[in-house]
């Protein structure tokens, strides 16, 4: 998969179901203070993620996670390491 198409649809469902304002989606913007997300919340996104991506992200994976770019890498290189 693209990585463009992996930022869209990411950026889709964090604003559709994590109600992520889209301006304050950014690059190199902070991941987890833009998102605000709780523990709970990190659940609902690996389920969310493996829904559309059809990898599983983990705890370890999210703690590599500083940016949006973090993010977008990071679910790239599951879905290179499944293929």
């Amino acid at each position: 998969m693209e990585k463009e198409k992996i930022i869209t649809i990411a950026n889709d469902f964090l604003v559709n179901e994590f109600e992520v304002d889209r301006d304050d989606i950014a690059n190199d913007a902070n991941f987890k203070t833009t998102l605000g997300l709780d523990s709970l919340d990190y659940i609902d996104m690996v389920v969310v993620i493996e829904s559309n991506f059809g990898v599983k992200l983990g705890e370890a994976d999210f703690k590599k996670v500083i940016t949006f770019e973090d993010f977008y890498n990071t679910i790239e290189q599951k879905i290179t390491e499944k293929a």
